[in-house]
């Protein structure tokens, strides 16, 4: 894979990574909360930066499971390798796509904890739990930047993760609550699922 084809998946991933994290359940729990435990701005923005990275801390264990699982099938596969890759990553968009047409998603309101304690460890292990599956892919797909690729990936992923919770819930509390958000969460698998397909294919068919 030359550079300039990683540099196009590591910009898709930022993309995919960042919408993710503009989705409601990245943001609006922590404003809830942040409102019933009458938080200061910068104690909220704090949690969520502690969510986030425990959201993105196991991703990228989940990206280095991906990672060695490909490098255990490579040499099975020789040549071919790529073309298998492009084909889980587009066969992976179409399971988003088809998905996305029978979403019903459901979110918790502000609950009251009887300690910040209990809040913060409710919102960090909810968030953590659910890591970034969409951006898994991309791990597979950069494999044969080695190392480097798989730290610039993982960057990608923390920055544009930690950008989009932290932007929209600051936007949240600052008063922006007609941002029109929520209706990209019925728009989530659509999305990933056409930039998974994209990428698939261009792993598939272009040269390494």
């Amino acid at each position: 894979m030359n550079t300039t084809f990683f540099a196009s998946v590591a910009a898709t991933g930022f993309v995919v990574a960042f919408l993710h994290a503009a989705l409601p359940t990245h943001w609006l729990p922590f404003v809830l909360v942040s409102r019933a435990q009458k938080w200061t701005t910068g104690r909220t923005l704090g949690v969520t930066l502690l969510a986030g990275l425990g959201h993105v801390g196991l991703t990228i264990v989940l990206g280095l499971a991906v990672v060695a699982a490909g490098l255990a099938a490579q040499p099975h596969l020789g040549d071919s390798f790529h073309w298998v890759v492009g084909a889980l990553m587009a066969a992976l968009g179409v399971f988003y796509l088809v998905k996305g047409r029978h979403k019903h998603a459901t979110m918790e309101t502000g609950r009251k904890f009887a300690s910040d304690r209990a809040a913060i460890t409710a919102l960090v292990v909810l968030l953590t739990l659910s890591p970034c599956e969409a951006f898994l892919p991309y791990y597979l797909a950069g494999m044969e930047h080695g190392v480097a690729g798989f730290l610039t990936l993982s960057a990608v992923l923390l920055t544009a993760t930690s950008a989009g919770m932290l932007i929209f819930t600051g936007l949240s509390l600052a008063g922006f609550n007609r941002l029109g958000l929520a209706r990209l969460e019925q728009y989530e698998e659509l999305i990933l699922g056409g930039a998974l397909i994209l990428i698939g294919a261009a792993v598939a068919f272009l040269k390494t």
